[in-house]
């Protein structure tokens, strides 16, 4: 496998810039009759220019796929996915949505909220509802995602369930490797589900 995935490309040149260049000795105001009229005609040439960097210079996505890389095609995505999960934990600045359904139960409701998790009774667009609640959207999501990370550390350890094996009388703890197999399955049912608020 071989992938190649370039930085986003920023192409657009504002035409407030422009006329801040043009006008280099003093500040502008936006609001200005002479800057709103100006930026209005500058307007279409700021995306002219845009469309021409974008078909010239595209972001570049590279991806050579070997036959050997879909033998075990899960095995070789976990240690792409699982620094990326981390990555995006650690650095992020907002978060996805969670249905509070998907998260444990003291994470579902609010000191003014019922038990009736599965309707929002708190007004998703009104930040000072949403910090009413006692875990808010950001702790649901990081609790969301360090479940992603869990399951995916455990796949990338291919050896994870050896912790309940005894091996001297060839004995097996199989319910609690049945509660970490469980764990694993919810990180990756979380991952599909929530799959495109993987971004920042």
């Amino acid at each position: 496998m071989r992938v190649y995935i370039s930085n986003y490309r920023d192409h657009w040149i504002s035409p407030y810039t422009i006329l801040e260049k043009i006008f280099f000795w003093r500040e502008i105001d936006y609001n200005e009759p002479l800057i709103e009229k100006w930026s209005n005609r500058l307007e279409p040439i700021s995306k002219g220019i845009q469309w021409f960097l974008d078909f010239v210079r595209p972001r570049v996505v590279d991806v050579k796929i070997d036959y050997w890389d879909t033998w075990s095609m899960d095995a070789t995505l976990t240690p792409i996915i699982l620094p990326m999960l981390k990555q995006l934990r650690d650095t992020k600045h907002g978060s996805g949505w969670i249905d509070p359904k998907d998260v444990p139960e003291y994470m579902r409701t609010s000191d003014k909220n019922d038990t009736d998790y599965g309707q929002q009774t708190f007004d998703f667009y009104n930040e000072e509802s949403i910090h009413e609640l006692k875990y808010d959207i950001h702790d649901r999501y990081d609790w969301a995602l360090n479940e992603m990370i869990f399951a995916f550390e455990c796949l990338y350890n291919e050896n994870w369930d050896e912790q309940f094996w005894d091996k001297d009388n060839r004995k097996c703890d199989w319910n609690a490797r049945q509660k970490i197999q469980d764990r694993i399955d919810n990180g990756l049912r979380l991952f599909g589900k929530y799959y495109q608020t993987l971004w920042d």
